[in-house]
Formats: structure tokens, C-alpha cells, sequence
């Protein structure tokens, strides 16, 4: 036995106080090791508890310099590792970044033998869980119909008949399964646990709350998974847990008696949790792999104000109640939920220089806590609040939000991987929160989101986002939901002329502090590349790289929009306030003309909308852009020409010298997009670059109106019209407007209502309504009015 077994190695020396101080404590880990150990490098301990556990015995009073170094290896927690406000300025690294992983995992060792046409199967350990399995170090799929296929887009596979009867039928057992399906509009996803049979021979479901605006499963977009008859393709597994029995169907080559088997255990990996009075401080995660934890799609419940979202307070790493805690150079891979979750009460959390790929849920999320809403409100609260009894103080009520945190240089693609309202970085009640240089894609709906204006003063710089919105629809590369104090309250008109000087300020009771969106690349050819929708106010956006879909501004405030290129595209208002305070300039547009949707003010638009550009290539010298200004009634000094960019089809949108766009007051912006650090620059993707196509201003023949039975109507179209109304398609009539004396008007129907059923067949155009209508004497429609369902019978 060597000398320094019997030896508290000098570094963990720390009950030494010298003048005062205390020697750091400098702890090693190896997974070979053993907790009775010293934890010198040549002695290392085996567990994270136990060393955490030696430093607080021995480590320096201010805890200041304290250190726990892995040693390169897997270590499969049994248990979450908590870090208290006695672990403060404690540093935990990876000797070797990148070899030293921690996993919410446990390794089985299982006797296989052979069950039936290639599957494989064994005798569980008492009380295995698994909710996910991976097979040396690839996670495998639960028995799933429809099987995956990697092509397919949503889901990689959906079908209709996911959970009919005549399926159903084939299942002996199903309980226990799962039903995913995307939400009735595409806003997200929706998750059930089947808890059995029917009499009728449909699936009892549990779930479907993971949306804070509900809908029924999508009927088309589903599949089911976690059942045993549906084991028939290779790399797929099943657990029955009454018999006990692990069944996997092994990929070609892989001899499972000889493979590395995990099934995780765990749904978090790391807890800082401290109080504002006493928080956790200075920690720092280095250097580390994290990984396989379990999923968590059924505990995702707490709505998150009026946002679409609801949320489930967990992650790899859950942060609560810290201050100058760090997350660097980690890699998050094979997790079930969220990455890095910031929740309630934290300051200066930093993110930085890590790679976040394939994960359940979020990337990184903060979310502070409804206690410091004034009047929060979710969708199921029912308009609780009014002018009248409105607290009318800016700002938070306490401090239980993140503020000044930071994400930055990090590559997080391939979130969402089960729950489909979820985003790289997600922003709910908090302030200052600063997203630098990150490079997000392949995901399937927003790369960042912010859920609501509280309480802004958020920096997005630096950013390339793209290969977003895959799976659902109506969304943005960049979405913001503003939903807050002033949106659609009682007793309020934010269009009301009279008491202007004593609401005007209203809208910013919540946004207290502009957000900021600059000198970043963003790309969505599924929604916009940039979406504020509902209320969002007090942004500022400059200096942005547009290559797709154009930049999307719903009813909201004080927005200024300049020194922008818009590739392709252009402005999307929608339903915009008449006293708005936008401000649109210095802009450069690929097309003559905005993309309004569901009414705009008859007065001139926004505070301020002149000295923008619209690109055409080869015009020789510049002409007014005519189509904005009809449209706008402002700007008057907007101009048409070729703007003269470096190299468009490399993504280069510099202007040469000599460009009219420069000469007319554009000024070029930083062209460097994305992570910045050497390891992630090499692992990261760019988006594809647009040739020259631009979308075409034109009059649709769908924009005919018809009048019928004193209704006056059209068609819906584009997914202008799809988002303004809160559609699940580009399918309805909508109606322009109604004569009081019409039945449709009597029986409560209005001018912006949308009709998507007669009788419960859907509608899909005016043609169709008609049709319907034909020779009936009363019929029940059924409207979308403010993106809710509402039914009315009219008599013909």
C-alpha cells in the first residue's frame, strides 16, 4: 500500500488556518475510485456526493478555490447532486474537457437470449424505469407506430390512424404507452400517457396540458409509442414492466451480450438551489459531458402567463436562487427535458462556449416566477383583471426572476426532440438577458423565444439562427408573445383618441426596458424569420441579416425597425394600433411593398416609416419605391435601386463602395454570425444562402369579396391571414362585414370572424360556403373569433 494512502493529500489540508486562511481543497474523482480514499489525484474519490462532501469538511472557510477535478470515465449518478449556499466558489471540472461524463443513467448487466423474429430479450432488474435505453452509447426508439423515418419532418413519422380503434384492436396491453401529437394549430405539441382500453375500443388518455392554449391532438400529425406489439424494427426496445422483462430489437452487428446496455434513472443531474436571502454563489461547471436523463413531457403543466407555453421547472443542470454561477465548455447530449434551466431568483448565471445537441426539451431556459408579476394573467384565468382594478406600478414586485444572465458562444441545435414547444433559448419573466454569438438550428419551432414583456432590457447580438419552425407552423426563427397588463384588458382601447396622455404609457408597465435584436443572421421557411407577435413592444431591431420569410410586427409599441437587409422579402404588419410609435427606416427590402394582415390603421402606419431601400438588381440609378408609400402613406423619401451587395450567393450582403443604399444613409454591420470559440466554429453549420427571388406583391384572386345574406366576405389567404386569425391553415372565409339585419349578425356573428365549419364540415373557401349553404334553411357554423372557437346557428 502506498505512503499516501494513509495521507490527507497537502492540497485537501484545508483544517490548516494560516494568518487566517485556509488552503483550497482539490479534490479528484475517478470512477475506479473509492469514497474511502483521500481524493489526491493518486487516490480519487469515486462519487460526486463524496466529494462534494470532503470539501465542505475540508475546504477553505470563503470557499473560494475549492475544486473537484473528474478524472476521465462515466459516472452514473444515483442521485441528482445538490449545491448549497455552503458549496459556494466551488469549481467542478473535468480533468480532460470532453472525457469526463456524468450520466443520469444506470449500466445494466442482463443475460440476453433470443424471443422472436431478431428480438432480443432479458430479465429486468427489480424496479428498472427506463424511460429512455441506449445501446453503446446510442439512444434507441420505444416501439413506435408509425416506424421512424428519418426523412420525414414532423415526428419522423406521423399517422392518422396512430390511435384508431382497428389499431388498438392489435394491442393486448397498452398501458402505459404514449400518444404525441402536435397541437390542432401547429402551435407546439401535445403529449398523453394511455392508461388502457375502451369498451368502444378507443385508448383511455391522461394529458394533452402542455400547452397553455389547449387543443384537441392533432388528427393527422401523431404517433403512439412504448407499446409491445409495435416491436418490429431494428433499434427499437420495450420494457414490460409487470413481467419483468427488457425487450430490445438490435441493430445489425451489435451482439448485445457484449454491448454497453444504460437505461436512465434520473431527471437532473446537477442542483445549485439557494434563496435570494442566501444563494448559492460563484459555482462553475467546466469542461464536462452531461448526459441521459429521463423524459419529461408529462410534468410539463405550469403555464407560463399568456404565452402558448407551459413549462416544467427542471433541467440537467437546474440553477435556483445562484449569483456569478457558470456553465462553460459543456457538452449536453442525450438528455429527455431541458439542458440548463435558470429558475426564479438568479443574477449573472453564465452559459458559455457550450454544445447543446439532442435533447427533449429546452437548451437553456430562464424563467422567473409569477410572484413578481403585477396582475399575471394566464389563458384559463378569464379576464380577472380591468382598467379599473389594474396595478398600475412599472415593473416586477420582487426579485424572484434571472436578471443580467448570459448565453453565449454556444452551439444548441437539435433541441425538441419530444416536446415541440420548446426552443435553444427560451426567455419567460426575466430581465437582461444577454444571447451572444450562439449558432441555433434544426429545430422544430422557434430558436429563441421570449414569452412575454417582462421585463425586457434583453441584448440578442451576434446570433445565427435557422432551420427553424420544422415541426409546427405560425412562428419565427426569433418569437416574442407580449401579452401583458395592457393586451386585450377590460375597460381599456388602445385605439381610443380622447385619454391618450393618460394611457399612452400603459403598454410599458411590463416592457420597462427595451430589447434588443442586432447585427445576427436569421433564417425560417416555415413563419417569419423574426416574429413579434401578440403585444410585443419596446424592441429595437438594427443591424440583421433576414433570408427568408421577412420580419413579422403584430400589434404592439414603440418598436424601431432600421438598418436591416431583408432578403427576398419584406415588413409583415399586422393588425397594427393607429398610435403604435413604430418606427421603420433604413431598411433594405427585396420587394416594393409591405405584407399587411388582418386590418392595418386607415391613417398613415406607425410614428415613422420613410428612408428605406427596396433592392433591384441591374436598375440603373434609383426611383421612388412607389408601393410603400401607397401602402404606408409615409415613406415619402424611400427609394428603389440596386443596392450593389459584395456577394449574395455567398451570404457576403456588404455594400460596395459606390452603392446608392450607402450613399441614401444605409450603414453596413458586422458580417461575423454565430459561436466564435475554435471547437464550435468547426462543428457548426451555416444556413443556405437564397438566390435572388423575391416575394411578389401582386392581387390575389383570392381577395374577392362575395356578399351573401348581408355578409360580406373572402377568402383567407397566405399565412398572413393564418397568423393574424389564429388559424390551423390557410382554409376559410372571413368576413369583412355584416348588415345588422343579417341572421349571421343577430345571432352573434361579426366582421373579423372566420368561418372553418358548416354543420361540422370544414369550409376551405367561399365556394365551398356556398355549397354548403345551398338549400338549407339554417345551419350551425362554427367561427374562429380572437383564436378561440365560437358556434352560432343561423337561419337561411
Amino acid at each position: 500500500m502506498s505512503a499516501d494512502s494513509f495521507l490527507v493529500p497537502m492540497s485537501v489540508c484545508c483544517s490548516l488556518f494560516m494568518g487566517g486562511w485556509s488552503v483550497a481543497a482539490d479534490v479528484y474523482v475517478s470512477p475506479d475510485g473509492d469514497d474511502s480514499r483521500s481524493g489526491a489525484k493518486s487516490q480519487p474519490m469515486r462519487t460526486l456526493q463524496a466529494a462534494r462532501d470532503q470539501v465542505r469538511k475540508h475546504g477553505s472557510g470563503d470557499g473560494k478555490g475549492n475544486t473537484i477535478r473528474l478524472l476521465d470515465g462515466v459516472f452514473y449518478l444515483q442521485e441528482p447532486l445538490v449545491l448549497s449556499p455552503e458549496d459556494s466558489g466551488l469549481t467542478i471540472e473535468a480533468v480532460h474537457a470532453g472525457k469526463a461524463v456524468v450520466s443520469g443513467a444506470q449500466l445494466l448487466s442482463l443475460q440476453w437470449k433470443p424471443f422472436r423474429d431478431g428480438i432480443m430479450q432479458a430479465e429486468a432488474p427489480a424496479g428498472l424505469k427506463a424511460d429512455c435505453l441506449f445501446v453503446d452509447g446510442k439512444q434507441l426508439r420505444m416501439a413506435r407506430y408509425p416506424n421512424a423515418n428519418p426523412e420525414e419532418r414532423i415526428f419522423n413519422g406521423y399517422a392518422a390512424d396512430a390511435v384508431a380503434p382497428k389499431r388498438v384492436a392489435g394491442w393486448k396491453d397498452p398501458e402505459g404507452g404514449f400518444l404525441h401529437a402536435l397541437h390542432g394549430r401547429l402551435w407546439g405539441g401535445h403529449h398523453y400517457i394511455i392508461e388502457g382500453k375502451k369498451p368502444d375500443g378507443s385508448v383511455k388518455l391522461a394529458g394533452g396540458w402542455q400547452n397553455n392554449r389547449p387543443s384537441a391532438p392533432h388528427g393527422k400529425f401523431r404517433f403512439v409509442e412504448n407499446v409491445f406489439e409495435e416491436l418490429d424494427v431494428p433499434g427499437e426496445w420495450f420494457l414490460d414492466k409487470k413481467e419483468g422483462v427488457l425487450y430490445v430489437y438490435p441493430e445489425a452487428g451489435t451482439d448485445l451480450n457484449k454491448a454497453r446496455v444504460e437505461a436512465t434513472r434520473l431527471e437532473r443531474l446537477f442542483e445549485l438551489r439557494g434563496e435570494e436571502e442566501k444563494p448559492v454563489r460563484g459555482v462553475a461547471l467546466k469542461g464536462l459531458v452531461l448526459t441521459q436523463t429521463d423524459r419529461t413531457f408529462l410534468k410539463n403543466k405550469e403555464p407560463l402567463l399568456r404565452s402558448d407555453w407551459t413549462i416544467y421547472r427542471n433541467g440537467a443542470v437546474l440553477l435556483a436562487g445562484t449569483e456569478d454561477c457558470t456553465v462553460e465548455s459543456c457538452d449536453f447530449n442525450g438528455l429527455g427535458g431541458d439542458a440548463v434551466f435558470v429558475d426564479g431568483y438568479n443574477r449573472k448565471v453564465l452559459v458559455k462556449s457550450c454544445l447543446i445537441e439532442d435533447v427533449g426539451g429546452n437548451g437553456v431556459a430562464f424563467v422567473g416566477d409569477r410572484s413578481a408579476v403585477r396582475c399575471p394573467l394566464d389563458f384559463r384565468d378569464g379576464g380577472r383583471f380591468s382598467w379599473q382594478n389594474l396595478d398600475k406600478t412599472p415593473g416586477p414586485k420582487g426579485n424572484a426572476f434571472p436578471s443580467d444572465c448570459t448565453v453565449e458562444d454556444c452551439l444548441i441545435t437539435r433541441t425538441g426532440r419530444v416536446e415541440k414547444q420548446s426552443a435553444p433559448v427560451e426567455i419567460a419573466m426575466s430581465q437582461g438577458v444577454r444571447v451572444l454569438h450562439c449558432s441555433l438550428y434544426d429545430v422544430p419551432r422557434a430558436g429563441i423565444n421570449i414569452g412575454d414583456g417582462c421585463w425586457g432590457g434583453h441584448v440578442i447580438d451576434g446570433c445565427d439562427v435557422f432551420d427553424t419552425v420544422l415541426e409546427t407552423s405560425d412562428h419565427g426563427s426569433f418569437n416574442s408573445w407580449g401579452r401583458d397588463r395592457f393586451w386585450q384588458l377590460k375597460g381599456l382601447n388602445m385605439n381610443q383618441a380622447s385619454d391618450w396622455e393618460q394611457i399612452k404609457d400603459v403598454p410599458f408597465l411590463d416592457a420597462v426596458k427595451p430589447t434588443v435584436i442586432r447585427n445576427s443572421r436569421w433564417r425560417c421557411d416555415h413563419g417569419w424569420d423574426i416574429d413579434l407577435d401578440d403585444g410585443s413592444g419596446n424592441y429595437e431591431i438594427y443591424n440583421n441579416l433576414l433570408l427568408a420569410s421577412g420580419l413579422k410586427l403584430r400589434e404592439g409599441f414603440g418598436r424601431k425597425v432600421h438598418h436591416n437587409v431583408i432578403v427576398n422579402n419584406g415588413l409583415h404588419p399586422h393588425v397594427w394600433f393607429g398610435r403604435s410609435g413604430d418606427v421603420v427606416e433604413y431598411n433594405i427590402f427585396f420587394v416594393d411593398g409591405y405584407f399587411p394582415a388582418g386590418g392595418m390603421p386607415s391613417s398613415p402606419w406607425g410614428e415613422r416609416m420613410d428612408k428605406n431601400f427596396v433592392h433591384v438588381p441591374g436598375l440603373a440609378g434609383t426611383r421612388p419605391a412607389a408601393g410603400l408609400q401607397e401602402q404606408s402613406k409615409r415613406d415619402q423619401d424611400s427609394i428603389a435601386g440596386d443596392a450593389m451587395f459584395m456577394a449574395p450567393e455567398l451570404g457576403d450582403y456588404r455594400l460596395r463602395k459606390g452603392s446608392p443604399a450607402l450613399q441614401f444613409g444605409f450603414k453596413d454591420f458586422p458580417a461575423s454570425f454565430g459561436v466564435v470559440s475554435p471547437r464550435l466554429k468547426a462543428l457548426a453549420k451555416s444556413p443556405v444562402f437564397p438566390e435572388y427571388k423575391p416575394v411578389v406583391v401582386k392581387k390575389d384572386p383570392n381577395a374577392v369579396q362575395v356578399k351573401f345574406l348581408g355578409v360580406t366576405c373572402r377568402n383567407i389567404r397566405g399565412m398572413g391571414d393564418v397568423s393574424a386569425y389564429g388559424l390551423p391553415g390557410e382554409a376559410g372565409v372571413l368576413v369583412l362585414a355584416t348588415d345588422a339585419w343579417a341572421s349571421f349578425y343577430r345571432e352573434g356573428g361579426r366582421a373579423d370572424d372566420v368561418i372553418v365549419r358548416v354543420d361540422g364540415k370544414d369550409v376551405r373557401d367561399v365556394n365551398a360556403l356556398l355549397s354548403a349553404l345551398s338549400g338549407r334553411k339554417s345551419v350551425k357554423l362554427v367561427l374562429i373569433r380572437n383564436q378561440a372557437e365560437k358556434v352560432v346557428s343561423v337561419d337561411l
